[in-house]
């Protein structure tokens, strides 16, 4: 036999890499079973992330041991479809064991902001709101579906003690989310454990299961949920909720800015650098964020003057947060006007893309029980392994500050040809590593979103002149993100002066504007994401469209910069030059 050639050796080197990945993919679900559960893997449906001390401590050493295992890799020996796998997987298991000395958890995926281990609940996650999520998602056709959320309703408690112990050592270490964000989280707890326990929004189908499930285990099953519920997991619930309302919230910080943790400068910085993929210090992000809210308003100032209105700025603003004629008149009509709304987009997807994803959508009101807390819409994935749809969640709690301007951008950025069209196409991508396929830049992922807002008159929409202000609207949102968000976190900017801020320059509604400062105290540097990630892929779109002219395809583009996932902006950049050098630019 003579000596392999170096393909042959390439081969075989990216063959093991690649079985390196599968395997370890399928360790990390194992400990963290609710993301298996999320992303549509059968077998760990039945149990909570393990969030003892020995948990921890093995997740740490899982961490440096799939570290280890990937920097023995010979990059320079593997194939080129496995380089760039070898890159992101190494990016990302490096950045995240960057982020432990900040009380990071050791999760290796990019899946928005990093969880932190000694502030893991607030208003916009924690374990209550992943319960809440769970109940609706899971699987429910089986008895085994079945039987799999009675073992992780009872073993619920468990995890709430756990979660709670890691709040108390956060305290103790000197971690604490600002008291003023996470005032409503004992509520969105008790909202999951009523005075009836049969109204729970954990019981899902254990309440009424399935009629492919025979009688006699539905019996079972309906009586064992009921006595969970009244015996065991609702007193659980509520003693959390007691224990974050008298004991936890009155310890909490009263101060802003990240800075105020632990080594507090250097966490926010390094969250900077995690969530836009960049380099870019916060106060670079503050000075780009300025400069787009200067120019963004000289837009929207010179469209207002062609609706005839005769009021400043300010006034225009009022004009577009109180004026009846922007608001539907109940919650069900406007869950029925997004409805209509999506599907006038969806037969003209085909003008801007050459592939759009099999998996359907759907839209649905934001649950009850975190309404009052919640942004003003998110997207949940599908799992195309279950046959899950993947779901647009609008919140339709005051139905009178939610106005009609946001539809169309709202609907592009969650929906289509928003995160849907974004997310289900990577699921798709069956040549790529599980992590690149569900996991990936959140500048990417919500810069795609941000960047399909402004795709909308060539879908059709924004025909209406307050439809594109509003449009404007939401570019000047995230353009306001990058200020408010650093300037708490990194100035020392106080809560009322990001509302302040706020206030001046955007036409969203008191409640949106609180929910949105809260949200980003909770989670520094993620809003951040949102217009760094649109930035670079318009860019990116501006420089082909010149270097290419008549040659330029915009449904190749966006082709294109979907068909390698959720790339760092930096790999998103190298990907495009080449494929306009290749189409041959000048």
């Amino acid at each position: 036999m003579g000596r392999a050639t170096k393909s042959e050796s390439a081969e075989r080197a990216g063959q093991e890499f690649r079985r390196f990945l599968d395997q370890d993919w399928l360790r990390w679900l194992d400990e963290y079973p609710e993301l298996s559960s999320y992303f549509g893997y059968p077998g760990r449906n039945d149990r909570w992330t393990d969030d003892s001390p020995d948990g921890i401590a093995r997740r740490m050493r899982h961490l440096a041991a799939s570290l280890e295992t990937v920097r023995g890799f010979d990059r320079s020996a593997l194939p080129p479809s496995e380089v760039l796998n070898y890159d992101l997987y190494r990016e990302d298991l490096e950045g995240i064991q960057e982020g432990l000395q900040y009380g990071g958890d050791p999760l290796p995926f990019r899946l928005g902001q990093p969880h932190n281990l000694w502030m893991p609940v607030n208003q916009m996650d924690g374990i209550h709101l992943t319960a809440g999520d769970l109940a609706d998602l899971q699987p429910r056709d089986t008895v085994r579906d079945l039987e799999d959320r009675l073992a992780r309703l009872e073993r619920l408690p468990e995890a709430l003690d756990q979660n709670q112990a890691l709040l108390s050592a956060g305290l103790a270490r000197g971690y604490s989310p600002p008291r003023i964000a996470v005032r409503g989280v004992p509520e969105q707890v008790r909202r999951l454990a009523p005075e009836d326990p049969q109204s729970s929004p954990l019981l899902g189908p254990l309440r009424d299961p399935p009629t492919t499930v025979a009688l006699e285990d539905r019996e079972r099953i309906q009586d064992r949920a009921s006595r969970l519920m009244s015996d065991r997991v609702g007193p659980a619930l509520r003693r959390f909720a007691d224990y974050l309302e008298t004991r936890y919230l009155p310890a909490c910080r009263t101060s802003a800015g990240a800075s105020d943790v632990p080594n507090g400068r250097a966490w926010y910085a390094y969250l900077v650098r995690w969530e836009t993929t960049t380099e870019l210090s916060p106060e670079q992000v503050h000075d780009i964020g300025l400069a787009e809210v200067q120019r963004l308003r000289a837009e929207i100032a010179s469209r207002i003057a062609r609706t005839g209105f005769s009021g400043g700025y300010a006034e225009f603003n009022e004009f577009l947060r109180t004026d009846r004629r922007f608001f539907w008149p109940t919650a069900d009509e406007l869950l029925v006007g997004y409805r209509a709304l999506v599907k006038r987009v969806d037969p003209e997807l085909g003008r801007l893309f050459g592939r759009l994803p099999r998996l359907p959508y759907g839209v649905l009101p934001v649950p009850r029980f975190r309404e009052e807390s919640s942004p003003t819409a998110y997207y949940q994935p599908g799992a195309p392994a279950t046959g899950r749809a993947g779901y647009f969640f609008t919140n339709t709690y005051r139905v009178e500050v939610r106005p009609k301007w946001e539809m169309e951008s709202l609907s592009l950025h969650e929906a289509v040809p928003g995160h849907h069209l974004q997310i289900a196409l990577a699921q798709e991508l069956d040549t790529l590593p599980e992590f690149r396929r569900n996991t990936g830049s959140t500048a990417f992922t919500e810069g795609w979103g941000l960047y399909a807002e402004s795709l909308g008159e060539e879908l059709g929409l924004y025909d209406d002149p307050y439809s594109k202000i509003g449009q404007l609207n939401y570019d000047l949102w995230r353009s306001i993100r990058l200020v408010v968000d650093t300037g708490m976190h990194a100035f020392g900017w106080s809560r009322e002066r990001a509302i302040q801020f706020f206030r001046e320059n955007s036409g969203k509604s008191e409640v949106d504007i609180g929910v949105e400062v809260d949200r980003y105290l909770v989670w520094p540097g993620q809003a951040l994401a949102y217009k760094m990630g649109q930035l670079k892929i318009r860019e990116l779109r501006t420089l082909a469209e010149q270097e290419l002219g008549a040659r330029f395809d915009v449904r190749a583009y966006h082709d294109l910069v979907l068909s390698e996932g959720a790339l760092p902006l930096s790999a998103l950049e190298r990907r495009v030059r080449d494929w306009i050098a290749r189409r041959g630019g000048s």
